[in-house]
């Protein structure tokens, strides 16, 4: 079983079940219509462009997956590269403080042996302002993990079709209503 990547995940969540088609067949958009107004051509035009329109929003959304996908692997390549830099200059730093200790030109801070009570202070306030880093990275993540939440519901109302404008079907009739009268009021003309 190939690895479930993020591409994946938010492909298959967002994409494929997107489709008009998955969402209301022709037959099922042409049933929100009155009976009169049900074999009309114009629903089958308003259909038509209403998937063009999302294919279109698909392809945006598709384009964005990928984009983010390249970013995130961008910032991968970064952050490891700067782990090995980081990880090197701080190997550069104990050769010289070795190299330093030998020679015996280190600084008198920082050949200092530490006794428990000298070193009891700085460990606490180590510790104090590691608490206080660690309170703020909870409440950050608290926050992180609402929005998300937030977010995954607002992709399921999309996934099973649920609209947020509850109005849209008597809203787009009144608007079928509008064309077909500025239609026959151009035929009178």
């Amino acid at each position: 079983m190939p690895p479930i990547t993020e591409t994946t995940i938010l492909t298959n969540y967002l994409l494929i079940p997107a489709q008009l088609p998955a969402i209301i067949s022709l037959q099922e958009f042409t049933s929100l219509f009155p009976k009169p107004m049900q074999h009309s051509t114009h629903i089958r035009t308003l259909y038509r462009d209403l998937q063009s329109q999302r294919n279109t929003l698909l392809d945006t959304i598709s384009e964005e997956i990928s984009s983010q996908a390249r970013q995130g692997k961008a910032l991968r390549r970064h952050v490891l590269k700067a782990g090995r830099e980081a990880q090197a200059q701080a190997q550069e730093q104990d050769d010289e403080i070795d190299i330093e200790r030998m020679l015996g030109t280190l600084p008198p801070s920082q050949n200092k042996n530490h006794t428990l009570q000298s070193i009891l202070p700085p460990l606490q306030d180590a510790i104090s302002e590691l608490e206080s880093q660690l309170q703020l990275l909870r409440s950050e993540e608290a926050s992180l993990l609402a929005s998300v939440q937030k977010t995954v519901g607002d992709l399921s109302d999309l996934r099973y079709g649920r609209l947020a404008n509850p109005k849209l079907p008597e809203q787009v009739l009144e608007g079928l209503q509008g064309l077909q009268e500025t239609c026959k009021d151009k035929n009178r003309s």
